[in-house]
């Protein structure tokens, strides 16, 4: 059979079925869509402004070096707004090393400068020096648990060292949902509440997030990357098998196979419930960590809190 011509420019021979929106598109119309999407959730939800300093948090994976990719290409249109690749070094032996040469090989590529802020130098320990104390001590949380809070955290110290007054992160649609369910499995209402495409400045130590990717699904991102030749990272986290994460992934990804569209559905579901359940997490009010200095909703801060039950 001859291959099947782009449905959008007619005359290309099509790479990708988006089964979806029913769409067939060569690479080169498809590359387009998934920028053209990412300019309208920045629209939509204004999340930039011409003189802002973007941070963006890149981790040597797909989806944030395709972010920065696009974001490189919208800078050129904006030139009053700065940019700047955070880039966080957990300490991962074998892992993380090549994802940082990876980040550092496009942030020269595109001419974007790269600020690298480590757990070593911020915590004292390096994540694999963390989990070896964890495992001695028989902690119930995982690896991720703590990577995610010190993450969290090192990333928004990193911005405020650039002098950055936002942080652009890599969440594409599959994050998302994933998120969502997580925390309605867990009954964090309040986390609920928060994560959404642009967070609100609830303390004035926190650095304002944007997830531009937060309507593109997960294969297309990576699909992106491959169609602009961006190298990334493919190799797993070695601690990734630990996460809940991978459950919810596997669940939604077999709900995305027999009901197509599913997790734009439990996005948009998401979006309608927030104004109601923000009423509920307004009740939290945030204040200073006594041992850290940084946000926290309690004296001392989660962060400060996994790092004590270390020693």
């Amino acid at each position: 059979m001859p291959p099947q011509t782009c449905t959008a420019c007619k005359t290309r021979p099509a790479l990708y079925h988006r089964q979806y929106s029913g769409e067939t598109l060569c690479k080169k119309c498809f590359a387009q869509t998934i920028e053209d999407k990412v300019r309208q959730t920045i629209t939509r939800y204004h999340m930039l402004q011409f003189d802002d300093h973007l941070a963006v948090a890149v981790s040597g994976g797909k989806d944030s070096l395709s972010l920065l990719y696009i974001m490189a290409k919208l800078h050129k249109h904006r030139p009053r707004t700065t940019l700047t690749a955070v880039t966080v070094d957990e300490g991962i032996k074998g892992y993380r090393d090549q994802a940082l040469q990876i980040a550092n090989a496009l942030c020269k590529k595109l001419n974007v400068p790269q600020h690298i802020v480590s757990f070593k130098d911020l915590y004292g320990l390096t994540l694999d020096e963390m989990i070896a104390q964890i495992r001695k001590k028989n902690n119930k949380l995982t690896a991720c648990a703590y990577c995610g809070v010190l993450r969290r955290k090192a990333i928004n110290i990193g911005a405020r060292q650039i002098h950055a007054n936002k942080i652009a992160t890599g969440h594409t649609l599959d994050d998302e949902t994933q998120t969502i369910l997580m925390n309605i499995i867990r009954g964090d209402i309040v986390r609920l509440a928060k994560e959404k495409p642009i967070t609100s400045e609830v303390h004035p130590l926190f650095v304002q997030k944007i997830k531009p990717l937060c309507e593109i699904p997960e294969k297309e991102s990576a699909l992106y990357a491959y169609i602009k030749k961006i190298d990334f990272q493919d190799t797993p986290c070695p601690y990734a098998s630990e996460a809940l994460r991978n459950d919810i992934r596997g669940m939604l990804n077999r709900m995305e196979i027999k009901h197509v569209g599913v997790k734009f559905t439990v996005q948009r579901a998401m979006e309608r419930l927030r104004p109601a359940i923000e009423e509920t997490a307004k009740k939290e009010n945030f204040r200073t960590c006594i041992e850290c200095g940084e946000p926290s909703a309690m004296d001392l801060c989660k962060a400060c809190e996994m790092l004590h039950q270390m020693g």
